[in-house]
């Protein structure tokens, strides 16, 4: 297994500083952004260096959180604007496109 590097969290952590709010991301999109071949790369960027980030704006494929932190995510999202229907983001009306410009 190849190491996570340095650049490749600084990369994930300005992608999920970069969703504005109101809107959410899939650890897969930023997976795609950063040019990381796993989402769960990202997960495991998230679990250990994101206290500092809007986490709450990051989802699963599925669009439902993870189930030990569903209600203070949905909560967060709410306040937000977030449409969320039955436990489930809304992708469809509240993904975030990254800029690929850049």
């Amino acid at each position: 297994m190849v190491a996570t590097t340095e650049e490749q969290v600084e990369a994930v952590r300005a992608l999920v500083a970069s969703i504005p709010p109101g809107r959410v991301a899939t650890y897969g999109d930023i997976a795609s952004a950063a040019g990381l071949s796993s989402a769960r790369t990202v997960g495991w960027i998230m679990r250990t260096d994101s206290a500092d980030l809007p986490w709450h704006r990051v989802l699963g494929a599925s669009g439902r959180p993870a189930p030990h932190l569903a209600h203070r995510q949905i909560a967060k999202l709410e306040l937000e604007g977030v449409p969320i229907r039955d436990g489930r983001v809304d992708l469809a009306a509240a993904r975030h496109r990254f800029d690929r410009s850049g």
